[in-house]
């Protein structure tokens, strides 16, 4: 015989005792792309067309290489936790971890290329 509480329950936060932390960080980052996203747009959208030497000058000057690292990093984060929700959703055993691990790897790999190039154009 349990005798456990409902609240004795709840507070193990389910299976695998994680409880809303992907809720959690989905939500936190889609408050920050909410901000950063507009601003990407409104700073990366008025160099399209511009001539090579213009877009370098541009992204040089620092609040548009952050805006645009910024952006790259939290859409990065954010794509990866959507899609290990999904995965988890709508797969089971090994694929699940293999697909997880590929699309963690992926979008470490993207962040890391965007923040380099970001970097290599602002330095």
């Amino acid at each position: 015989m349990a005798f456990l509480t409902d609240r004795k329950r709840a507070s193990g936060l389910g299976s695998a005792h994680k409880g809303t932390q992907h809720f959690w960080s989905m939500t936190v980052s889609s408050v920050g792309l909410l901000v950063l996203v507009p601003l990407f747009v409104f700073t990366f959208g008025p160099m399209l067309g511009k001539p090579y030497e213009e877009v370098i000058a541009f992204f040089g000057r620092p609040f548009p290489a952050v805006i645009a690292g910024l952006t790259i990093a939290v859409s990065m984060m954010h794509f990866k936790n959507g899609v290990q929700v999904a995965i988890e959703d709508y797969t089971s055993g090994l694929t699940r971890k293999i697909l997880i691990i590929a699309m963690i790897c992926l979008s470490y790999a993207l962040a890391a290329i965007g923040l380099f190039a970001i970097a290599r154009i602002a330095l």
